[in-house]
């Protein structure tokens, strides 16, 4: 696949993965998200796995249009940041910073799940 393809492929996979975390995150109740962002973190741990099953499993462009476009669109670092930080300065500490030290601790296992899964 040309470069240029390959972008296009990535760039509209990222799309339909930012979509996907859109809904994922918003079908959680409200009232849940107010008292932590469960719909992100159910999203970040998810995609974590299929990540390392994609890393596992898959190669060439593929791999580089599931992973970095679908996958890479679908997680996000920065609005998990955000809601950590959101968190912190309403004095919720336990909550954003454990919290967020889980969510990291429980992302990297869920990827090396995946990972180790695809290799079976």
């Amino acid at each position: 696949m040309s470069a240029v393809l390959l972008a296009l492929a990535v760039g509209i996979a990222g799309g339909v993965g930012a979509a996907l975390r859109h809904l994922i995150d918003n079908a959680v109740p409200e009232r849940l998200r107010r008292r932590y962002p469960w719909g992100i973190l159910v999203v970040n741990l998810t995609g974590s796995f299929a990540l390392g099953m994609v890393t596992g499993a898959l190669t060439g462009d593929i791999a580089t249009i599931v992973g970095a476009g679908l996958l890479g669109g679908y997680t996000t670092f920065s609005t998990a940041s955000v809601d950590a930080a959101r968190l912190l300065l309403e004095r919720r500490l336990t909550a954003g910073a454990v919290g967020s030290l889980a969510t990291v601790v429980a992302c990297i296992a869920a990827a090396a799940v995946g990972c180790a899964l695809a290799s079976l």
